[in-house]
């Protein structure tokens, strides 16, 4: 089986407390896909507890895959925009 980061921040927002949230950040990054390629992409996404702290592994690239692993509509999931 291969490693699913995306499974992998499920399991992680399962222990949270109600309240987290995601926050896009504007900046460019790079993931390598399961083909062993690099991927760029002008942001990412970070995921903060209700707390406002960033929760640790929970550092993505794609709204619409974190969507599905969490078998919710992409525009139901709780993201703010980069200040």
């Amino acid at each position: 089986m291969s490693f699913n980061h995306y499974a992998k921040i499920k399991r992680i927002l399962a222990e949270q407390t109600p309240g987290w949230y995601i926050v896009r950040i504007d900046q460019s990054t790079r993931a390598q896909n399961f083909k062993g390629e690099t991927v760029e992409y002008d942001h990412f996404y970070r995921i903060y507890s209700a707390m406002g702290e960033p929760i640790k592994y929970c550092k993505f690239q794609q709204l619409e895959r974190l969507a599905s692993i969490l078998e919710v509509p992409a525009e139901t999931l709780p993201v703010a925009s980069d200040s």
